[in-house]
């Protein structure tokens, strides 16, 4: 249940950010658009998606809390590095240039968001990483904020950027469970003390914090959608 929650919350973000990259190209000031953007894919397609997959994620014998300010300080580096790449991409040069250099900023900085996250979670337990899938989680953060901000690029129409937006939601979930098949657990001294957020605690907020915020996208978007529908010309 939780890839497919994770998926979905994965797509409904990708559209979001993908039509307010849409109109930050159109616009004559556009970066109210691209902020919005980087909070519709940095936050609600990627960030939120992580810690909504990590859910299913349990430690036999040993309960699992999260570091809050590392997991803000997550939250904060996914929304910040796509922010960085949208604006590398639509400050104009050649996009052979800035399309990769973009995508490589963007990549790393999803990946960092993922195993900052990873990092955030405190429990009796040793975590260690397999290094060849941990670079191959890494190497398709990078494949995919490319093709990310390619679709930025190029998405026109409402059909394209749902067909964008499915391609986004598999790519971000394949980068984060490449990660999760890259961790080697192994419990630790039991008598560690483990504070911090249970992921119920951490959740009911994020929920409420993201819901208020993609209503907002999806009423700041509509109405923008609804003002270039009436200024065609019939």
């Amino acid at each position: 249940m939780n890839p497919v929650l994770a998926f979905g919350l994965s797509f409904i973000g990708s559209v979001l950010g993908l039509r307010c990259a849409v109109h930050a190209k159109a616009s004559s000031a556009p970066l109210g658009w691209l902020i919005a953007a980087a909070v519709g894919l940095g936050g609600a397609a990627i960030w939120v998606t992580h810690f909504t997959a990590m859910l299913g994620f349990s430690i036999g014998g040993a309960p699992i809390r999260y570091d809050v300010p590392l997991t803000l300080v997550s939250a904060v580096i996914a929304i910040v590095v796509v922010l960085i790449g949208l604006t590398i991409v639509t400050g104009g040069g050649n996009e052979w240039v800035t399309l990769p250099f973009g995508g490589a900023i963007t990549g790393l900085g999803v990946a960092a968001m993922h195993y900052l996250g990873m990092w955030a979670i405190r429990a009796r337990a040793v975590i260690e990483y397999e290094p060849a899938l941990m670079a191959l989680s890494i190497m398709i953060a990078v494949v995919a904020a490319t093709v990310a901000l390619w679709f930025m690029l190029h998405v026109r129409g409402l059909l394209m950027t749902t067909g964008a937006a499915l391609v986004m939601g598999i790519a971000v979930c394949g980068t984060h469970y490449t990660a999760m098949a890259a961790m080697r657990v192994r419990h630790g001294d039991p008598m560690t003390v483990v504070d911090g957020l249970t992921p119920v605690q951490l959740l009911l907020p994020l929920i409420a914090t993201v819901s208020l915020v993609v209503t907002g996208l999806v009423i700041v978007v509509g109405l923008a959608e609804l003002e270039v529908g009436e200024s065609r010309p019939d």
